[in-house]
């Protein structure tokens, strides 16, 4: 048993038939940070994203904007209030934003999405902050596309990202199931691609910082190695994590201050957050006033 499944087996007797995320969200702490949900970046349902602020946290405190997983089939951000949390203790803004999922979020909607709503937070909460990207899986794939690839954001707010955190993030893939087939339709050969082909606007990328469980069954580790790889070859600045024993969902339910709390969190994902973000700036880094 890996450790996403072997913790949450320990922790789903406490609160029934809820969801991971929900009861992840449940065992929460909700003091600590200032919440305003439902800011609106785009039209639609799906154009909004929630701010998560810590309290007595510097207005210059960096901001984390993160996209959640779900294969770009399912996910809500009011589910991630537990990863917010984890930023937030270490005194970061977070924007955790919605975007349109398949089959409308077809390539380059969720891409088109993300960047409106990065846009957005670096127009208003997040004007004159450290911007970092942050995603797990399908939402990695966004953060790192964006953090990679001059085509969403534009070259110059693309170049002024502080830099990029990906969670098991599927970042280059040929679709081979029908509905990822369709939904990759559009990009370039069919394929699946979040760091652009051209090495010169990869390399001026910001810093990347890359996580991935040995025992992800979901998405192989090999896809981290392979962008690690390439941003290296490149001159980027990658630093590249593995965790033994964990899971696709264990990476990210590391955050959740339950299994934080009682030891369960057997992948030091917030700690190696932490040390990334102190090294981009060790001045900005820390948002605690």
């Amino acid at each position: 048993m890996t450790f996403s499944r072997r913790a949450l087996a320990l922790l789903a007797p406490l609160l029934g038939g809820c969801s991971p995320a929900r009861l992840a969200n449940a065992l929460t702490p909700s003091s600590g940070y200032a919440l305003r949900d439902g800011l609106r970046y785009a039209p639609g349902p799906r154009g909004l994203l929630d701010l998560y602020e810590p309290k007595d946290a510097r207005a210059t405190a960096p901001l984390v904007v993160f996209f959640y997983g779900g294969g770009w089939q399912s996910g809500e951000r009011g589910d991630y209030r537990f990863a917010a949390e984890a930023l937030t203790s270490l005194g970061y803004a977070v924007a955790i934003s919605d975007y349109t999922l398949m089959p409308g979020g077809a390539w380059p909607r969720f891409l088109q999405d993300g960047a409106a709503a990065l846009q957005w937070v670096a127009d208003g909460p997040g004007a004159g902050r450290p911007l970092v990207t942050m995603g797990h899986s399908a939402g990695a794939f966004i953060a790192l596309a964006l953090a990679t690839d001059p085509r969403w954001l534009g070259r110059a707010r693309r170049d002024a990202l502080s830099g990029a955190i990906g969670l098991a993030g599927p970042y280059a893939f040929q679709p081979e199931e029908p509905e990822y087939v369709a939904t990759f339709a559009a990009a370039p050969g069919g394929r699946a691609m979040a760091a652009p082909d051209a090495d010169a606007d990869l390399a001026r990328a910001p810093p990347v910082l890359l996580l991935h469980g040995l025992d992800d069954q979901t998405v192989s580790p090999e896809r981290s190695r392979e962008l690690a790889a390439r941003l290296l070859r490149v001159g980027g600045r990658v630093d590249r994590v593995d965790y033994a024993g964990v899971g696709h969902v264990g990476i990210i339910a590391a955050l959740a201050a339950p299994l934080r709390r009682v030891g369960l969190a057997a992948a030091p994902v917030q700690q190696d957050i932490a040390r990334f973000m102190a090294s981009l700036d060790p001045a900005a880094a820390s948002g605690a006033a």
